[in-house]
């Protein structure tokens, strides 16, 4: 049981605020603080802190003894890989649109890209690794997100409350069949319609959701993040495209599950999200990185409907996170001020223990104890005991509990 130092990436889109706070240092940064990363992710691993203040890298530590670290069902699973990746994620400002691959899909196309001979690190590389990344992410602010597509009726009616003479035609091309297919013809459209197109049809859409917003539109919240969309990218088909997703606001401790060819895009506000350890990612738009339409059409899934947002199932004190995905699960456990009951956490398998709020006491069977202040973590090898936690100083506490999913033999 070591506490980690872990890797913050500063990408533009991220908060000079959230990321700082939680970790407790100057407030504000002097650059955009995007994630947290709190894992064995090859390109910047989190560190173990030993007894004696040295450091060495989790992948490296994985590496050398998976058996150990893993446990001997996830190391056979995985490889010797730690499957999962935890994060903090702080967007100040709207993520790239896009979808993953599944397992089948990943494996394909890394095979196919590696025979191509593409390098991995190329701008234009979709798979380079092997494996599906399957994500979750869980509201610590109000967290604001596109994912999923909406149901085609509420679609047809979004796209009447704002049609204009160049919009008419694509919501009748929905409206003559609203099912999973008229969302991939509409959407295949939208998104292969050439610049001179998009720089007459975007321009009618705006001033549209403009007038939509200042009648207090039903749609009105959807129009509003078009129009911020639509600042930030002026001339982009994925602002087209996010009029099909379902627009969500979480609340602090809601989550949603994005299962392979789930297309979304995180807006803003400050979750923890747990990933498979893959860097796969398709991108749809609203992005000057690679946007390759062939594959993307290939993994996007266009079935529809509300997307489904998670509490928790909720037993005592600990919220599990339920999905299909073999890679992880998130646990959430609370405390509110005056609770300080003690917690049992008992894993076959390897652990990441994040505090979000307040101050925590984890002891091991061994006698073994750590204190966790609000924004570290602890690494729990398969091999150590069980542990119990328990919050200190009488004040609402908050611990995210990661680990691999379940291993089959």
């Amino acid at each position: 049981m070591e506490l980690l130092r872990n890797a913050v990436r500063p990408y533009a889109w991220g908060s000079r605020t959230a990321i700082p706070e939680l970790l407790g240092r100057p407030v504000p940064a002097p650059h955009p603080e995007a994630e947290l990363w709190m894992g064995a992710h090859p390109g910047d691993p989190s560190h173990v802190i030993g007894p004696d203040g040295t450091e060495r890298s989790l992948l490296e530590l994985v590496d050398a003894d998976p058996v150990t670290q893993l446990g001997e069902k996830c190391a056979k699973r995985w490889g010797g890989r730690l499957p999962f990746l935890l994060k903090i994620l702080a967007a100040e400002e709207p993520l790239s649109m896009q979808a993953h691959p599944s397992a089948a899909q990943a494996a394909e196309g890394h095979a196919r890209e590696e025979q191509l001979g593409i390098p991995r690190d190329a701008a234009n590389r979709n798979y380079p690794d092997p494996t599906a990344k399957p994500e979750l992410v869980c509201a610590l602010t109000e967290f604001h997100a596109l994912a999923g597509f909406r149901a085609p009726d509420r679609t047809v009616k979004l796209l009447k409350a704002i049609e204009t003479p160049g919009l008419a035609k694509y919501t009748g091309l929905i409206e003559a069949q609203p099912d999973p297919s008229g969302l991939r013809a509409l959407f295949t459209t939208w998104i292969t319609l050439p610049q001179s197109a998009l720089d007459s049809l975007l321009p009618e859409v705006l001033d549209s959701c403009v007038r939509h917003v200042q009648e207090h539109g039903e749609f009105a919240v959807e129009c509003r993040t078009i129009l911020e969309l639509g600042e930030a990218h002026p001339r982009d088909a994925g602002v087209l495209a996010a009029l099909l997703l379902n627009r969500l606001t979480l609340r602090a401790g809601e989550a949603i599950y994005l299962p392979a060819g789930n297309l979304h895009l995180y807006l803003h506000g400050t979750a923890v999200e747990i990933l498979a350890n893959s860097d796969n990612i398709l991108r749809c738009g609203l992005t000057p990185k690679h946007v390759d339409v062939p594959e993307l059409l290939r993994v996007v899934d266009f079935a529809c409907g509300e997307m489904p947002v998670q509490c928790g199932d909720s037993g005592e004190r600990v919220s599990v996170y339920r999905t299909d995905a073999p890679e992880f699960e998130l646990s959430r456990v609370e405390w509110a001020a005056g609770q300080d009951d003690e917690i049992s956490l008992d894993s076959a398998g390897p652990q990441i223990l994040l505090c979000t709020a307040g101050d925590l006491l984890v002891t091991a069977d061994d006698g073994e104890k750590v204190e966790l202040r609000r924004g570290q973590s602890v690494w729990l090898p398969a091999a150590d005991p069980p542990v119990h936690v328990r919050a200190l100083g009488g004040e609402r506490a908050q611990l995210f509990r990661a680990t691999a999913g379940t291993c089959e033999d």
